[in-house]
């Protein structure tokens, strides 16, 4: 299943706040839907003071109902409710005339004024305010849980540094991040934001990394080595040479990834919205039903102001709100608990697949280890210090990571010039070091060359490196590639929720494959693979279609595995620009484990929308039966709709408390 990253078709937004300002944005295309999309700044006074106007008016004008008896309020009471209904009515009717010019007559709009609008001509004017008053507060509630759940992914990202010094002309200037061009110096001092990406130039320091990562721990990077646009600078004044413009930076792909999430839905969001454009129409024209049917069963004995109320309770419960209000803003809270976990989910449409994983295909190197070579022991026959010498000044001139390894780990010494290096395809070096002549590679390089060796070293899983020193064999260094501290771990977890095969693919020999797999617990592994045979081994066990498979992997030769998978997993904001384009979900930092984290999320996710779509139905289903019945009113109503509204944005809320 190769992924298609197309937007879901367009949703109607509507945008619905009781302020004299009410900002309306209406886009209608084919399968036209309401997203309760919230704007705007709910801490803005404006913005409730509707809200409290009709409050206060519906207060005093209930006080004078039932506890003061003034003759002049009973003569003004219909224009006093009136104007109290005004300040939250007139934003939803607009709402109605906005939607109606567009050919959409059902929606929760028209419902709440026939509703309230019906409830006024029957003499019930506090119900009709009420109801109005309460969906109106239902909205400023959910308007504050998205703003609250926006913020939340911003102040974790928007992390952005709003200037950089860059060296020009001779001194450091102060510039706009966008202007800044690539092979420029720009100065970082401590306690600021790096605002570019780029290579460490100085001396190594040390970084918090958590806007990018979500890990507190400080992160020391060296001279030359990469360093992002969002870390923060925490010892001393450093040079960062920019190696990508502003637009191209990390963090800015980060932020738009995020800022893109929403557009892609859920198949639950979407099922929902889809069911509510159904579900609307019906409940109106079975509201329409009880008024006009018990006409023909009653006879005389039919009241219509008494039918009327009933159907008018009818409509207040049946409004589609909580369902269309709670489950976006559920997935919307899954994908804000992800961020804060370091883990960016491309769409809810991924938070929702993956808690139906049941296969994770993971890459060895820069996954499971960390990607960088270590001698972990030397063996030699002559002195150490002499082994390493000749060793390292062969192995200076060669750019390979194993070669880059033996020279870090010799360090400082002192080291011989190499003369005449002569690389054997495949086998590794030869040289003339301090009149010697020296050979170090493989047991290939020594059998061309007929030299006898000690027979054990064939044995050995790990990398080695066996060096010759005028055609006698003289020792070997051992080179390994870390295993990752949570590695084991992130294993134990994926078994514990839920994943049934793990399986690991590498391009490394099958021997140090099979020792990874074997010391992870992972259920099955391939090693020796080129980039097409990942392909081809993910395409197999893809082929039996009860498995929902997720690659996880971190280069750019793991890109077309990355996008053939269900679920596309890059690892570490460190990792290939093209893999983090390919992949569905971006795990920020170099931890697997996080892959388990975003398992549970996904499924805490799911379980919350799933709660909210019981609450939802069940109430309104009681309180329907009631209404048509006779037994609920409109204060019942109200509870039925604005009451599960609350309840189900209280619990959609929920999720950014979790820990996970």
């Amino acid at each position: 299943m190769s992924h298609s990253h197309d937007k879901e078709d367009s949703c109607c937004s509507s945008k619905v706040h009781s302020t004299p300002k009410h900002n309306h944005d209406h886009v209608h295309e084919e399968g036209d839907e309401h997203d309760h999309d919230h704007g705007g700044d709910p801490s803005a006074f404006q913005t409730y003071l509707p809200a409290i106007v009709t409050l206060v008016m519906l207060l005093i004008g209930i006080a004078f109902d039932n506890l003061f008896t003034v003759t002049a309020f009973q003569i003004i009471r219909p224009y006093w409710y009136i104007v109290a209904y005004l300040p939250v009515g007139i934003p939803v009717l607009r709402e109605v005339w906005e939607t109606f010019k567009a050919k959409d007559f059902f929606t929760e709009f028209s419902l709440m004024s026939i509703a309230t609008i019906g409830a006024f001509a029957i003499g019930e004017y506090p119900e009709g305010v009420t109801v109005m008053l309460f969906y109106t507060i239902g909205e400023l509630f959910q308007m504050a849980a998205v703003n609250r759940a926006k913020r939340n992914i911003k102040a974790l990202l928007d992390v952005r540094a709003d200037v950089a010094h860059v060296f020009r002309n001779g001194k450091y200037e102060d510039v706009n991040p966008e202007k800044v061009e690539i092979g420029e110096t720009i100065q970082v001092k401590a306690g600021e934001k790096i605002p570019l990406d780029g290579e460490l130039i100085g001396d190594k320091s040390s970084f918090n990394t958590a806007a990018l990562t979500g890990e507190s721990k400080p992160r020391t990077i060296n001279k030359g080595e990469s360093i992002l646009a969002g870390m923060l600078n925490l010892d001393k004044v450093v040079e960062v040479k920019v190696t990508k413009v502003f637009a191209d930076s990390a963090l800015s792909r980060i932020l738009e990834m995020v800022q893109n999430a929403t557009t892609r839905k859920a198949k639950t969001e979407l099922f929902i919205r889809k069911f509510a454009k159904i579900y609307t129409p019906i409940v109106f024209f079975l509201a329409l039903a009880l008024v006009t049917i018990p006409i023909l069963v009653l006879g005389s004995e039919y009241h219509f102001q008494t039918w009327l109320y009933r159907s008018l309770v009818f409509l207040v419960i049946s409004c589609p709100c909580a369902l269309v209000i709670s489950i976006p803003l559920g997935y919307f809270g899954g994908i804000g608990a992800a961020s804060a976990n370091g883990i960016l989910f491309k769409g809810s449409n991924f938070l929702d697949l993956i808690t139906k994983l049941n296969t994770v295909v993971m890459d060895k190197t820069g996954t499971l280890t960390k990607g960088v070579f270590k001698v972990q022991k030397v063996e030699s026959s002559i002195d150490e210090a002499e082994f390493l010498n000749l060793l390292t000044a062969v192995e200076a001139k060669s750019t390979h990571p194993i070669a880059k390894a033996i020279v870090e780990y010799a360090g400082q010494k002192e080291i011989h010039p190499a003369e005449n290096i002569e690389e054997i395809a495949g086998m590794g070096l030869k040289g003339s070091v301090n009149g010697k002549v020296v050979l170090a590679g493989n047991t290939k390089l020594l059998a061309k060359f007929s030299i006898a060796f000690d027979a054990k070293i064939t044995a050995i899983e790990e990398s080695i490196v066996v060096v010759a020193v005028d055609e006698k064999y003289v020792g070997y260094v051992l080179i390994a590639d870390e295993i990752k501290e949570d590695a084991a771990e992130a294993i134990k977890q994926l078994h514990e929720n839920g994943i049934k095969q793990v399986v690991m693919l590498s391009g490394d020999k099958t021997s140090i494959v099979k020792k990874v797999a074997t010391g992870l617990g992972i259920d099955t592994y391939f090693g020796d693979l080129l980039p097409e045979d990942k392909v081809a081994r993910l395409e197999e066990i893809k082929s039996d279609k009860s498995k929902v498979v997720a690659f996880v992997g971190d280069g750019i030769n793991d890109t077309p595995v990355l996008a053939i998978s269900d679920i596309g997993i890059a690892m570490g904001a460190m990792g290939s620009d093209a893999a983090i384009e390919t992949a569905d979900v971006v795990i920020q930092t170099d931890q697997p484990s996080k892959i388990a984290t975003a398992v549970k999320i996904g499924k805490a996710t799911k379980k919350v929308v799933i709660q909210n779509i019981v609450l939802a139905f069940a109430v309104k289903a009681l309180v329907l039966i009631l209404g048509a019945g006779g037994i609920a009113t409109m204060w019942e109503a109200v509870f039925a709709d604005v009451g599960v509204a609350l309840l189900a944005i209280l619990n959609a809320v929920r999720i950014q408390k979790m820990k996970f």
